[in-house]
């Protein structure tokens, strides 16, 4: 069952707090998830999120700085001395640790590597810190377990349970050669049912998906997606086995990368969340507002250039609202299904038969909307070669719209920029000029304007 904060819980905590009720704070939060502890920290105050922060042991602090928010743990991390630090990622895998150390200052950051007690693990880490966050090196965790191809069972049974005590889940045993190049994985099953004397040579399995160092870390998430593994060995430019990155990372991938192309089809160009500050939010959100309305007073410029046209067939203004929104949204949709294509790979470059399929719905859809929209001004107006021309201008919008919809994020996904642009206010915006134009060529073309 999921656990809920209640108000009389934080109430509770605060007069604990207050008193300084240090055996009573710990009976109320020790058997808490370290998830739920954070999510009660970020409904405190920061004074009051580090007394707590500081109460509990190492062990469980260092998994709940890892589910803070970002200003609640830069503000503790702030309070805490490099030694206390240290402290916490000793009791942190590397990647972790080095995803914390990343947020601190160059000083902050070499005196806390100086206190880390584990000599490998800070090596491990600073290892980590040069690879790029959004690379498969910036992911990847140092602890594995491997075994030599030269080792007979037994010998690898024994090293296998060396390197899982610092192993707080074994995903997959890995097999390397004497220079440790990664040759292949080691199943559990096969281990267990082989003689002890039998070479793992003979036994291990060598066709193996893997990632370079470099790797993208969306294109790390599609091959474990398309191959539903739980972990993937990481290697370095000659072959050799580095790292390892599991599910739970790439799990985060998927989610940031879900927000930031949710959050660049309502045309919000920076990755901002509900907590940033006026100034950041402003920023991230107002270039394409400035650019949609340069676009729209294009738009404007256009329907004064038909004032002419509008005052004698003033249904045409009448319909330019519908002529706009059904525009906008067919482009959406058109452009929607093609950036989620590129993203799962369904769709890896231009196909012209799905074009054409695109340009199939588009026109039935056109049809009977125009049908409708037909019979509707017939009624209504008893203009029928009026309404036949906003008709057959409907269909041509949307057919361009489709086509806008369908092209730009094939052509963006070909120059290397995000597709996901073009679900949002730049398909809009540009279907509202271009549309309003034919619009009205074809309306002045049927009507002899």
């Amino acid at each position: 069952m999921e656990f809920k904060i209640s108000k009389d819980l934080i109430k509770e905590l605060e007069q604990l707090i207050e008193t300084q009720n240090d055996q009573q704070l710990e009976i109320l939060l020790n058997d808490l998830h370290h998830a739920d502890i954070a999510e009660i920290l970020d409904e405190l105050d920061f004074d009051e999120a580090t007394y707590i922060f500081k109460l509990l042991d190492s062990e469980k602090t260092a998994e709940i700085l890892l589910e803070l928010e970002d200003d609640l743990r830069e503000n503790i991390l702030g309070r805490l001395s490099p030694k206390e630090i240290a402290e916490e990622l000793d009791e942190l895998e590397t990647n972790d640790a080095a995803d914390i150390i990343a947020e601190l200052s160059k000083t902050k950051k070499e005196q806390v590597i100086s206190e880390l007690e584990d000599v490998e693990h800070a090596k491990d880490i600073v290892d980590l810190l040069r690879y790029k966050e959004d690379t498969a090196g910036g992911l990847m965790h140092k602890e594995l377990v491997k075994v030599n191809e030269n080792w007979n069972v037994f010998t690898c049974i024994k090293e296998m349970r060396i390197q899982a005590e610092n192993i707080s889940r074994v995903h997959s045993i890995y097999v390397v050669d004497n220079q440790d190049k990664l040759l292949g994985r080691l199943s559990l099953k096969d281990l267990l049912t082989t003689s002890s004397k039998t070479p793992i040579s003979e036994v291990y399995i060598r066709k193996l998906n893997s990632v370079m160092v470099d790797t993208d870390d969306v294109e790390v998430a599609r091959i474990m997606q398309k191959y539903d593994l739980e972990a993937i060995p990481v290697t370095d430019e000659l072959g050799r086995l580095v790292g390892r990155i599991t599910i739970d990372d790439i799990v985060d991938v998927i989610k940031d990368e879900a927000e930031k192309d949710y959050q660049l089809a309502a045309g919000i160009t920076q990755d901002v969340e509900a907590g940033d500050s006026v100034r950041e939010l402003t920023k991230a959100r107002l270039p394409w507002l400035l650019i949609g309305m340069v676009i729209e007073i294009v738009a404007s410029y256009v329907l004064k250039m038909n004032e002419s046209t509008m005052r004698t067939y003033f249904t045409l203004m009448i319909f330019v609202p519908l002529l706009s929104a059904t525009a906008g949204n067919v482009g959406v949709q058109a452009s929607a299904i093609v950036v989620q294509g590129l993203a799962n790979g369904t769709l890896k470059k231009f196909s012209k038969n799905y074009f054409s399929k695109e340009m199939t719905v588009a026109l039935i859809s056109g049809t009977i909307i125009s049908m409708l929209l037909l019979a509707y001004h017939s009624v209504m107006y008893q203009q029928y070669l009026v309404g036949f021309a906003i008709s057959i201008s409907i269909i041509v919008v949307i057919l361009f719209a489709a086509t806008l919809g369908t092209l730009v994020p094939f052509l963006l996904h070909k120059n290397k920029i995000d597709p996901a642009i073009a679900t949002g206010p730049f398909v809009t915006t540009t279907n509202d000029v271009f549309g309003i134009i034919l619009y009205f060529t074809i309306a002045k073309l049927i009507l002899g304007f």
